[in-house]
């Protein structure tokens, strides 16, 4: 234990982030650089390492968080990065990206404001790279097997870098023009800089791992034809099939998917483009959905320039704090969340439904009309008198995601049997009713968080491992049947 007093001595303290006017000037990341840690030995100190670690059961990867807190406190981030290391491939991203549901379940957060985990990853990983403990990892041997891994999100680079770590040489596949998944494109340049990605990506070639860009399996190169090439696949193509809003008017310009909107500024910040071929410039803009996706659509809007933005939600608004008895510790409780696209501005409008958009004579959308919800017996109802228009010159659609891609052919041209979500059914290795093809992240859990992707990569390479050799030493952190702690 770091410092038995920790947590009676010293407040939570997050990291400090930039004026609101001033990173809506740029696209770099919100945070202040350098102001983590300052102040991270006391925040680590403050882990309690409490006899059973409930922020275990709160991460998928199973990372040891009171080891490396233990030695955050003491400055040790050597031994930091190794802890850190042997449970996470990649815990810049996590620590960026994760919605920490291993705070959730810390046990000082029953009854005080809990460890700061995700900060003291972050700050742990940064140091790393800064100090040079990251260094590739490059196999002793080669077995002699080739696997393919279609996906360079994170689910895929997991299971890439272990299986390369293994000694099987790996290419990795991806359709887009630069590896990272929804990494690279869906996820705004404010929340993390894509130098994080590029610094991985070398790290992973000087280990052996290959990466194949541009190239779409099923339609670029035939999934049978694939199979034929190599030893196993590993399908960690993602969940990428959008829900989507049939409701009169969605064919109107101006009406958009957030991942055709979202990838163009993030093609801005790589040089494609000067400006992002849709723009929230000058406009009214209306994000659909209350979700971390609509809220990148939020700040991205922010920083081009939007009249104003409004992000809209079916469901009430939750709570401020944890309902002790619908969302009872340890569970990861739904509460209302102000990200810094929230602390920049916009309004938010919960508890309403789309109707209906209306467009001006040239096919543009121009108002969006909506109607206050309740749920009534369990069933949500339209409350009569409440409707209204609002200004809408952008829209774009945040409501999450249905499924894998089921038009580019890979489902059928590998003949891959789905389960009752329409997801790519898997056994307990995470292996398909393909003999040698295997599924990872969200093409076979469904849409879930970056912890439960990567979690899911490296236990898929386990069982890709064991397939080719008869035996694994790599770790497996969860099953596919896992799932949240939920009530």
């Amino acid at each position: 234990m770091a410092d038995p007093k920790g947590f009676l001595n010293h407040g939570r303290e997050v990291a400090k982030s930039r004026p609101v006017d001033v990173r809506l000037k740029d696209w770099n990341e919100v945070y202040v650089p350098g102001s983590l840690l300052p102040i991270i030995g006391k925040q680590a100190g403050r882990c309690m390492d409490c006899g059973i670690p409930f922020c275990h059961n709160g991460c998928p990867l199973g990372n040891l968080i009171p080891e490396w807190n233990d030695y955050a406190y003491r400055e040790d981030w050597t031994a930091a990065s190794e802890r850190l290391h042997a449970t996470n491939n990649f815990p810049e991203f996590t620590g960026r990206l994760c919605p920490a549901p291993c705070e959730a379940a810390c046990v000082l957060g029953i009854n005080q404001p809990p460890v700061t985990i995700k900060n003291v990853e972050v700050s742990i990983i940064d140091k790393a790279w800064e100090t040079g403990d990251v260094a590739p990892q490059a196999p002793e041997r080669l077995s002699g097997k080739t696997v393919a891994v279609i996906g360079s999100g994170p689910a895929g680079l997991a299971a890439a870098q272990q299986l390369t770590r293994a000694g099987h040489t790996v290419a990795v596949y991806e359709r887009a023009d630069r590896i990272g998944g929804l990494l690279r494109y869906g996820i705004p340049e404010f929340k993390m800089e894509k130098r994080h990605i590029n610094r991985r990506i070398e790290q992973m070639r000087a280990e052996g791992t290959r990466f194949r860009t541009g190239i779409e399996i099923g339609i670029d190169l035939k999934a049978t034809d694939l199979r034929k090439r190599y030893d196993a696949v590993v399908i960690a193509a993602g969940s990428t099939t959008a829900r989507d809003l049939p409701v009169p008017g969605r064919e109107l310009t101006g009406v958009y998917q957030a991942m055709e909107y979202l990838p163009l500024s993030n093609k801005v910040q790589e040089g494609d483009y000067v400006t992002a071929p849709i723009s929230a410039e000058g406009k009214h803009v209306v994000v659909i959905g209350g979700g971390d996706t609509g809220a990148d659509c939020v700040g991205t809007a922010h920083r081009q320039g939007a009249a104003s933005v409004t992000q809209l939600e079916i469901m009430p608004r939750p709570g401020d704090e944890r309902n002790a008895v619908a969302q009872p510790w340890p569970t990861f409780p739904m509460l209302y969340k102000v990200t810094s696209a929230h602390e920049e501005g916009g309004e938010r409008v919960y508890s309403v439904n789309t109707t209906h958009f209306e467009g001006d004579e040239d096919g543009n959308v121009q108002w969006l009309h909506l109607v206050e919800v309740e749920f009534v017996e369990g069933k949500l109802t339209q409350k009569p008198g409440t409707e209204r228009r609002i200004p809408a010159q952008l829209v774009t659609l945040a409501m999450g995601f249905t499924g894998p891609d089921r038009q580019n052919g890979l489902i059928d041209q590998f003949a891959l049997g789905l389960d009752e979500r329409g997801n790519i059914a898997r056994d307990a290795d995470f292996q398909t009713n393909v003999p040698g093809v295997f599924v990872a992240g969200d093409a076979g859990r469904g849409q879930s968080l970056i912890v439960w992707a990567i979690a899911e990569g490296r236990s898929a390479a386990r069982g890709v491992d064991r397939f080719l050799t008869g035996v694994s030493e790599l770790p497996a952190p969860i099953r596919p049947t896992d799932r949240p702690l939920m009530v």
